[in-house]
């Protein structure tokens, strides 16, 4: 959170809200220096604990009124006792769990993630009970909204040439082709047929793709297929060839150097 406060920032105030007991969350009310820029922010970090294990910390800054430096950081922790919900595989599918590796990401703080983090501190429910669960589905849908915008924040994309993703309807298309990608990677999906399947212009897709996920449709087709290749090499079940065969890769070197280009390993070495 020092990223946040700064050196000279100064905490005025401290709450703890009891959430339950996989999620923590604190509310830190706070002084910032007088030049400090007034711009609302968030940041997760992610740390991987054990194999498939995560802590992972939710950080929002907020500002009371443009005209003052009073501040409030949110920040929510979600202990790996939460991810143990949820299948290994579930996990590594998504940014930025995928490769086990210490993270920090900064994302823009939107209309309904504020929205939420006001209804985080709300103690409207009749008991102790049902407003930690209230707290609860407020924490994952901010988790949710977080994981949502870590690739690359649309504000972020000023390119001329996608100016029609200010439509948050051209925004939803370039998410579904997204979905469809995730969904099946066992299959190969042309550019032209995920734009018939989301009703878009092809150069619009590929362009729109490019700026929101900040990957060209085949550099994150060929991501998730080696996400792919890294389970069944897991599971001790497939060699190195079966799985190149099972992935569609033409030739052993082919998935080798691709392996090793996005995780950094050879794949023999998930098989020691």
């Amino acid at each position: 959170m020092e990223r946040f406060i700064g050196g000279e920032g100064r905490v005025v105030n401290k709450k703890q809200l009891a959430v339950n007991n996989y999620i923590q969350a604190e509310w830190l009310e706070v002084a910032l220096p007088e030049d400090t820029q007034a711009e609302e922010t968030g940041m997760l970090y992610l740390y991987p604990i054990d194999d498939q294990m995560f802590c992972l910390q939710l950080c929002f800054l907020q500002f009371e009124d443009d005209a003052t430096k009073n501040a409030s950081v949110v920040s929510l922790r979600f202990l790996p006792s939460f991810f143990e919900q949820y299948p290994p595989e579930a996990l590594m599918a998504n940014q930025p769990f995928r490769f086990d590796q210490t993270t920090e990401q900064q994302f823009s703080v939107c209309v309904i993630a504020r929205g939420l983090l006001s209804q985080l501190q709300e103690n409207a429910a009749s008991t102790l009970f049902t407003r930690s669960l209230k707290q609860s589905e407020t924490a994952i849908h901010l988790l949710r909204r977080a994981l949502e915008c870590i690739t690359i924040p649309f504000t972020s994309c000023q390119v001329p040439a996608c100016r029609f993703l200010a439509y948050e309807s051209e925004r939803e298309k370039i998410n579904d082709a997204r979905s469809i990608l995730d969904n099946n990677t066992d299959q190969l999906i042309t550019i032209r047929e995920l734009a018939r399947k989301v009703a878009m212009n092809e150069c619009y897709l590929k362009k729109g793709f490019k700026a929101l996920v900040g990957k060209t449709i085949h550099e994150y087709q060929q991501e998730l297929k080696i996400v792919k290749a890294r389970e069944l090499l897991q599971t001790g079940k497939c060699t190195v060839t079966e799985v190149a065969n099972i992935l569609g890769y033409s030739s052993i070197s082919h998935f080798s150097t691709a392996f090793k280009r996005i995780t950094g390993m050879k794949p023999c070495e998930l098989l020691a």
